[in-house]
């Protein structure tokens, strides 16, 4: 069997990985009592769970045959004086080493294995507490619980206790010590920085609009968009049909009343029951129905001029959106997308 690398947890049941790998008879020499030498061979991944003594650490490693003894990985660190210097985490470390060579990587932080999750731009909650919950090994009945408690989050005062729309997209990493509640704080912090970098409270109302109704239109923007550079046409479009007091008519919030991704968006669908539908009602939804990035919200704030009142992505395989501000050509490019969605 190859040398994998194996994940030995504190306090776990006991994991023989030195007989899986059929190399404690050829590596690795004891040069002393209770101690090997050499800064050892192959590869395990260890982890340190939080608040673990030296004690319960030497045990860890001697489980996985990186130390000989829990003595001597004991006494190399109260000789070195680091008890209060071992970090929890996974550690990428080596069978039988010398105690001092296993300290020496439990101390450099190059050894720490992080484990890091990716939240893309546009995704719906319930989306982003799956990703959330798969990338970080945290259940998701546990970002579930951690979301319908919108008050512990550190949501701004204007998000109105939802948490939609304020999970910020980016890549996190994950302590070992984090909780479901600490990530979506931390994304919601993420969050705050965002809006303070497109300064969205002040610009919000030079618009005239709320800062959650700029969030919720950053979020619309984000789902229908195909290319950055076309989100400000986008969100010229929506202020266009809000002056105008026209129906924004944007198929996402219709497809995200029905929990689905889809260009094929019927006309029964259009008449789907819910304030989120913008088919059958005036104006904003009332929240946001994706977790937008900066881009869109930046959008949001600065459309691009235009007298554009309609747009359609018309091959999105290319991702070649359209926009005009004449219903016959609207109307051309809804059968070039019907074309092109045929086909595809």
């Amino acid at each position: 069997m190859s040398r994998a690398a194996f994940v030995v947890i504190g306090g776990a049941a006991l994991v023989t990985i030195a007989v899986v790998l059929g190399v404690r008879s050829v590596v690795g020499t004891v040069s002393g009592p209770g101690d090997y030498e050499g800064t050892g061979t192959g590869s395990v991944t260890v982890e340190i769970t939080p608040g673990s003594s030296a004690g319960e650490i030497a045990e860890t490693l001697k489980r996985a045959d990186v130390v000989a003894s829990t003595e001597s990985f004991v006494g190399e660190v109260v000789a070195r004086s680091k008890e209060s210097s071992l970090r929890p985490g996974q550690y990428r470390l080596k069978h039988r080493m010398a105690a001092s060579s296993a300290l020496d990587l439990l101390l450099n932080p190059k050894s720490r294995v992080i484990r890091k999750v990716t939240v893309p731009e546009g995704m719906r909650l319930d989306d982003v507490l799956a990703t959330l919950a798969a990338g970080s090994g945290i259940p998701l009945a546990e970002f579930k619980k951690a979301a319908e408690d919108p008050g512990a989050l550190h949501l701004p005062g204007y998000a109105k206790g939802q948490v939609e729309g304020f999970l910020f997209p980016a890549t996190y990493e994950v302590d070992p010590a984090a909780t479901a509640r600490d990530l979506l704080t931390n994304m919601v912090d993420r969050f705050r920085e965002a809006a303070r970098s497109v300064d969205l409270e002040r610009l919000a109302k030079e618009r005239n609009r709320t800062p959650l109704e700029i969030v919720t239109m950053a979020s619309i923007i984000q789902a229908e968009g195909g290319q950055d550079a076309e989100y400000p046409k986008i969100a010229r479009v929506m202020y266009n049909r809000l002056l105008r007091g026209g129906k924004l008519e944007m198929d996402s919030t219709v497809n995200y009343v029905l929990r689905r991704h889809t260009l094929k968006v019927s006309e029964k669908d259009t008449k789907v029951a819910s304030p989120y539908n913008t088919y059958a009602h005036e104006g904003l939804p009332p929240g946001p129905i994706s977790n937008p990035g900066e881009k869109a919200l930046y959008a949001a704030l600065h459309p691009a001029d235009g007298d554009w009142y309609w747009f359609v992505t018309t091959d999105p395989r290319k991702r070649i959106t359209k926009f005009t501000d004449k219903e016959s050509e609207f109307l051309k490019y809804r059968d070039e997308l019907n074309r092109n969605l045929r086909t595809n």
